[in-house]
């Protein structure tokens, strides 16, 4: 991963490397990809992703404060504070027209962010999306949780719990509010940027019923399943993660579709 940055709103940003950024930047291949993790966890989790991306354009993982080592905030902010911290960063970054790519919580932000500043995005694509409107409860998601964690890789589970360690039990919680009470399947039918919601197909957290119901309520929508893998699907499987948003890009997704899936380690 290359070496961070820190911006003025606190967030730590990881650029790929410039000279093949600005030269398929300048060529128009795509827009930039902007990664954000979810709850408790860190750009660490999307590195593999990132390399896949940084091979056609520019891409930058963030890490939001209070996560992967950062200063934590001296109170837990709201999914609304979170999206215009975000905003801020790609204001200082003098990004626009990006792809907006949320994992679990970081779902939420990236949609709240895309709701609040529609100029910085060009599309919105939420990974493995919280929370089920079936099963918004802190025992509910915890349960869910711990059988994925029992079905994920061992090196999956280790990034993860490294970060989970580095974030700690009070602001995890202290975020699992603003978590849970975010609406995000009715915020979703206020986008005016197309929606990619992708999942895992053994992800307990993100079932396809939940997201199936989120793409219905997307004025443009499309689900992409990754078969065999589970929550932190970015991880186990990139390259199929990055076709599929290169091709939801591109504008050639289907409304419901699967993709190949890349070895899991």
């Amino acid at each position: 991963m290359p070496s961070a940055r820190a911006l003025t709103s606190g967030i730590r940003v990881f650029a790929g490397d410039t000279y093949a950024s600005d030269a398929v930047a300048a060529s128009g291949a795509r827009p930039a990809v902007v990664l954000v993790h979810g709850i408790g966890t860190s750009h660490r989790y999307f590195s593999r992703l990132h390399r896949e991306f940084e091979i056609d354009g520019p891409v930058y993982s963030l890490d939001l404060p209070g996560f992967g080592g950062t200063l934590k905030p001296s109170f837990s902010p709201t999914v609304r504070e979170v999206a215009l911290l975000l905003a801020r960063s790609l204001d200082e970054l003098a990004l626009r027209d990006v792809v907006l790519v949320g994992h679990s919580m970081g779902a939420q932000w990236v949609v709240e962010l895309a709701l609040l500043r529609p100029d910085l995005a060009s599309h919105v694509v939420v990974i493995g999306p919280v929370s089920d409107s079936k099963h918004r409860s802190l025992l509910a998601q915890s349960r869910a949780l711990a059988v994925d964690i029992l079905g994920e890789p061992p090196r999956t589970n280790a990034v993860v719990f490294l970060d989970y360690l580095r974030c700690g039990p009070a602001y995890f919680l202290a975020q699992s509010t603003p978590m849970l009470s975010y609406p995000i399947d009715e915020r979703v039918a206020s986008l005016t940027r197309p929606l990619l919601v992708l999942r895992g197909g053994n992800d307990p957290i993100a079932s396809e019923d939940w997201c199936r119901r989120l793409v219905a309520r997307a004025p443009i929508g499309c689900l992409v399943t990754v078969p065999r893998n589970r929550h932190v699907v970015q991880f186990t499987a990139p390259r199929a993660v990055a076709g599929a948003l290169r091709s939801f890009v591109a504008g050639r997704l289907a409304s419901s579709t699967s993709a190949a899936d890349g070895p899991r380690s």
